[in-house]
């Protein structure tokens, strides 16, 4: 998978719901018919430090 940009200056512009990165009003993959967020629109400016320190999921053993 590629890697997305982690503090992009302009987000709504492309739609980050896949490797092709296309532009909101261009989707090229067929993913729907809107474009999908980027992590920083979801969680606000201070997502990665979130994603980093979150708990780890419990295993439930089943």
């Amino acid at each position: 998978m590629a890697k997305i940009p982690l503090l992009p200056k302009n987000p709504d512009r492309i739609c980050w719901g896949c490797d092709k990165f296309c532009p909101a009003e261009s989707l090229a993959c067929g993913n729907g018919t809107i474009r999908t967020l980027h992590p920083i629109e979801l969680f606000g400016e201070d997502w990665l430090d979130w994603a980093e320190n979150r708990p780890a999921p419990e295993n439930s053993g089943k």
